[in-house]
């Protein structure tokens, strides 16, 4: 089957140029985008977070946020991190967006900016939650198992993707990126494992395969003594 692409550094910046200048919600695409880049979101967890799991009462931004078991696949808690420069501000200018155009606020400006605590942070273009699907897989036991998922988010993500003129490009392009960057970075296949959650470890090595490609272009490099 064939896999999702992964982006180069090249790649990502053209996508967030493209996405900022012809979607029709930037401040909200671009953290969507950046939020499975840099952190290994699926794209269903992003529909699901809420603003008080990425705010705390203060109205700051945590760097540390906790994904309730309930929205994660497979049902287990993990944690993400906001260590990225470029997530945090495009999250902090969609939080500032939301606030001016008073999208699910309260009265009370001094907790949470002023946005409801148990509102979804990433909201559809008529300002409600995403709504989630009943999909249908195959088990590893070859049994049937039912899951829900966010289609239409997924659908949005893969045509922000195309838009950019990325081939091969599906939803969790970013997911896959990220781990292969941790991966060149000299990250172990173990360390991979944990932001993705992957209960065993040959669920992460499909994210690891290496291109023809990619297998060519490092043995060039090596041997190349000019």
């Amino acid at each position: 089957m064939a896999q999702a692409t992964t982006f180069q550094p090249r790649q990502i910046r053209h996508l967030l140029r493209v996405t900022s200048a012809i979607s029709r919600h930037p401040e909200r695409d671009c953290p969507v985008l950046l939020l499975g880049l840099t952190a290994r979101m699926r794209v269903t967890e992003i529909a699901e977070i809420e603003v008080e799991d990425v705010l705390f009462p203060s109205g700051a931004l945590r760097e540390e946020i906790s994904l309730r078991a309930a929205i994660t696949r497979g049902c287990r808690q993990r944690c993400i991190y906001l260590a990225h420069a470029k997530a945090s501000e495009a999250l902090d200018r969609y939080l500032g967006s939301r606030v001016a155009q008073r999208l699910r606020t309260t009265a009370d400006p001094g907790r949470y900016r002023g946005l409801k605590p148990a509102s979804k942070l990433i909201l559809t273009h008529k300002c409600y939650k995403f709504h989630l699907d009943t999909n249908r897989r195959v088990s590893w036991t070859g049994g049937p198992v039912e899951y829900l998922a966010c289609d239409s988010l997924q659908s949005h993500v893969t045509k922000l993707y195309r838009d950019a003129i990325i081939r091969r490009s599906l939803s969790h392009s970013g997911r896959r990126t990220m781990a292969l960057q941790l991966v060149a970075q000299g990250a172990s296949v173990e360390t991979v494992q944990l932001p993705s959650a992957h209960t065993k470890l040959n669920n992460v090595r499909p994210y690891l395969a290496v291109s023809r490609q990619r297998l060519s272009d490092m043995f060039a490099q090596c041997y190349d003594t000019h």
